[in-house]
C-alpha cells in the first residue's frame, strides 16, 4: 500500500508538517510512504529576494513529483501553504496538469487528504483545505480529514492550527513560528488516519477480487 505525501513549501513549515504526516502514516503496517514536492515555479532571483533559498535547501533532497506518480498511490496527502484563502500557485499548476488522469479516472476511489499553513490564526486555513477538496472530488477521490478523535484541535490553552478538515500550522507574519508540538501531533494523527482508511479500502478491494 503506497501513501504519497505531496507538498509545496517555501520556508519549511509545510515540509516539517509533511514529515510528521509521513511519520504517522508509517505507523500503519504495510504502508509504504513517500515524500515528494511539486515543481517550483518562481525564478531563483525571486526566491532570493523572498529569503527562501536557504530554507529550501533543507528539503532540496526531496524528489520532485510527477503527475503520473499519483496514479500509483493508494492515498495522496497534499500539503500547501495558504495564499489568500486558497492553495498556492505551485500546487494549483501541478493539479491543473492532472487532466489526463481525470480523463482516465485514474484517481477514482483513492484516498485524498489535505494539510496547510498560514501566517495568521485566521488566515484562510479552512477555506484553503475545503477549496482544495473540490479538485479531489472532481477526481473521484475519497476525502479524509482530521476527526475530533484528535482532541488536540479542541485546545484553547494555546494558539494552534488544526480543524476537522485537516492539520494546519500558523507560521507567523515573518515565518518565525515553526509547527508546535500539538500541530505536529495533529499531522501525525492525520497521516495514520489516512493510511488506516487506505488500508481498509485496499483489503476490501482484495477480498472483492478474490471472490469474483
Amino acid at each position: 500500500m503506497k501513501i504519497l505525501v505531496v507538498f509545496y513549501s517555501l520556508y519549511g513549515h509545510i515540509y516539517r508538517m509533511a514529515e510528521a504526516i509521513a511519520e504517522g502514516a508509517k505507523e500503519v503496517v504495510e504502508a509504504e510512504v513517500q515524500l515528494c514536492r511539486v515543481p517550483e515555479t518562481l525564478p531563483e532571483e525571486v526566491l532570493q529576494k523572498m529569503g527562501a533559498v536557504e530554507a529550501q535547501k533543507k528539503f532540496a533532497h526531496i524528489p520532485v513529483c510527477s503527475v503520473e506518480e499519483l496514479a500509483n498511490a493508494d492515498a495522496i496527502i497534499f500539503g500547501t501553504p495558504t495564499r489568500f484563502g486558497n492553495m498556492c500557485g505551485q500546487m494549483r499548476q501541478f493539479l491543473d496538469a492532472t487532466g489526463g488522469l481525470w480523463a482516465k479516472g485514474a484517481l477514482v476511489g483513492k484516498v485524498g487528504s489535505v494539510f496547510t499553513s498560514s501566517a495568521t490564526q485566521h488566515g484562510g486555513q479552512e477555506s484553503t483545505i475545503l477549496s482544495f477538496h473540490t479538485t479531489l472530488l472532481h477526481h473521484g477521490m475519497v476525502i479524509v480529514g482530521l476527526p475530533y478523535a484528535f482532541a488536540g484541535q479542541m485546545r484553547t490553552d494555546e494558539i494552534t492550527g488544526g480543524s476537522p478538515y485537516g492539520a494546519s500550522t500558523i507560521a507567523g507574519g515573518k515565518g518565525e513560528r515553526m509547527p508546535s508540538a500539538n500541530e505536529l501531533a495533529a499531522a501525525r494523527f492525520q497521516g495514520k488516519h489516512v493510511a488506516t482508511i487506505a488500508a481498509q479500502i485496499a483489503v476490501s478491494k482484495l477480498r472483492k477480487a478474490k471472490s469474483s
